[in-house]
């Protein structure tokens, strides 16, 4: 009893550095709302994560922030996919001229999570992160690009094990009909949107991105829905996503290359003579 208590209690933090991480500034009803954790026991876990330096209630009374010590949590951490690398600048560049984040997403078990996004390169964002979170397939715009792209056979896998989940957002997947009106619409349109029945504030288009002819990611723009209705930010900022889409792919497929023959030894293709660099 005493271990599972105590492995309890490592899970409850964690969820609520979590919930801390996105956005500059949480009260008590937001983490409560997040975590689905007692009010009792987020002030508990509040007033250990104060103690351990990692945050702090802020000058604005019954808000909590983390603190710059939090960074010390993955100091040890050096490993990233190179698609992250490689995407990194260019969807920076993207949130500075056209002014709304970006999010890059990697498809993992049985969801996209964000392991990417431009969120501190503008103000304008309704949160304050949206790494590690973890989107439905066939609920977020994000997932549905990314199904919608995969091959026939690893659609079909991938919505039966959604199918087995418990979140009210992969409901869905039990609707083969719906799912396959949903993939057709994808592909013909050429990006995916998000139900409009989640988190109505903000909206969503995403787009795949692509390693050679396979589907590695996917590229998602959110926006305030108060600021354009989604016709208008399809026409003024799908062209760029799709640019910026393709550009990390061309890079991705650059890197990966160059990774495979460092030396660029030529590689010779039918006919010896007739070498192509790669």
């Amino acid at each position: 009893m005493e271990k599972s208590s105590s492995i309890r209690s490592v899970e409850r933090a964690i969820d609520l550095l979590q919930a801390l991480n996105r956005r500059p500034l949480s009260t008590l009803h937001d983490l409560h709302c997040e975590t689905g954790l007692p009010k009792p026991s987020i002030v508990r876990l509040l007033r250990t994560l104060e103690a351990k330096g990692l945050a702090a209630q802020s000058s604005s009374y019954g808000t909590y922030k983390l603190l710059g010590r939090v960074k010390s949590l993955s100091s040890g951490f050096h490993h990233e996919p190179l698609i992250i690398e490689v995407a990194e600048d260019i969807m920076i560049d993207f949130t500075k001229r056209e002014g709304w984040p970006l999010a890059l997403a990697l498809f993992d078990m049985n969801a996209m999570v964000v392991r990417a996004c431009t969120i501190p390169y503008t103000s304008l964002s309704l949160e304050h992160s949206s790494l590690s979170r973890r989107l439905s397939m066939v609920s977020r715009a994000p997932g549905r690009a990314f199904l919608a792209h995969s091959p026939p056979n690893e659609q079909k896998i991938i919505l039966e094990i959604v199918k087995a989940s418990k979140d009210p957002e992969d409901e869905p997947a039990r609707d083969a009909q719906a799912m396959a009106r949903m993939i057709e619409q994808v592909r013909e349109r050429g990006y995916a949107t998000r139900d409009p029945l989640l988190e109505p504030r903000s909206s969503t288009i995403a787009v795949p991105v692509h390693e050679g002819e396979r589907v590695v990611a996917s590229l998602g723009l959110t926006w305030i829905t108060a600021a354009m209705p989604l016709q208008k930010a399809i026409d003024q900022h799908l062209p760029g996503l799709l640019a910026t889409a393709e550009a990390i792919s061309r890079e991705l497929a650059s890197r990966s290359a160059l990774a495979r023959n460092p030396y660029r030894v030529p590689i010779y293709e039918t006919a010896p003579g007739l070498p192509r660099l790669v």
